[in-house]
């Protein structure tokens, strides 16, 4: 049954993915396949999430990093949230998982602090992964200053896998997928 759901997974993301005028189309594709595949094999959306905002961002990073010329103010900010929204918007109706979230700090039920919510995992999880990726460049010039200059080969890469999968093993626990 896994095996049939994923082919015809990988058939309507296949169809569906390519007509959006995304980034790169292949790469959104290949996302979106692994994502299914993913959660044919017992991930949670929510740490499929983290992984694919965490694509969606570097790539918006690699491209504005690539792009030499500046046309605009903020031209790098401006790239890397078109690619974050070109990357997740063609798979999040695939992907959508809404649940309620009860936030009870302060006041009486119905004021800001005191209601109910809806969340959608995946996108609570692709604004991890986004978060993830944007701060780990910051955390490894912190670790090389407090090594007094001194960075270990692949230090940023390194550092940013490993809060991923940490961020996703965790949300994978936390959440525990029957």
């Amino acid at each position: 049954m896994k095996i049939k759901f994923f082919l015809i997974s990988l058939l309507v993301f296949s169809i569906l993915a390519f007509p959006v005028l995304a980034h790169c189309p292949l790469c959104t594709a290949g996302a979106a396949f692994v994502a299914g595949g993913a959660v044919v094999f017992g991930v949670h959306r929510m740490v499929i999430g983290v992984f694919i905002g965490a694509f969606a961002v570097s790539m918006g990073i690699w491209f504005g990093r690539a792009i030499k010329k500046k046309f605009m103010p903020f031209q790098k900010t401006a790239i890397v949230l078109v690619s974050y929204l070109l990357t997740i918007l063609p798979i999040w109706p695939f992907l959508k998982d809404s649940h309620p979230l009860l936030l009870n700090l302060i006041g009486d039920y119905g004021s800001l602090l005191n209601r109910t919510y809806m969340i959608d995992y995946f996108i609570a999880g692709s604004i991890i992964g986004s978060f993830i990726v944007i701060i780990a460049p910051f955390l490894s010039e912190k670790i090389t200053s407090i090594r007094n200059g001194k960075h270990t080969p692949f230090q940023g890469i390194v550092l940013t896998f490993l809060l991923l999968i940490t961020a996703g093993i965790l949300l994978q626990l936390m959440l525990h997928v029957e």
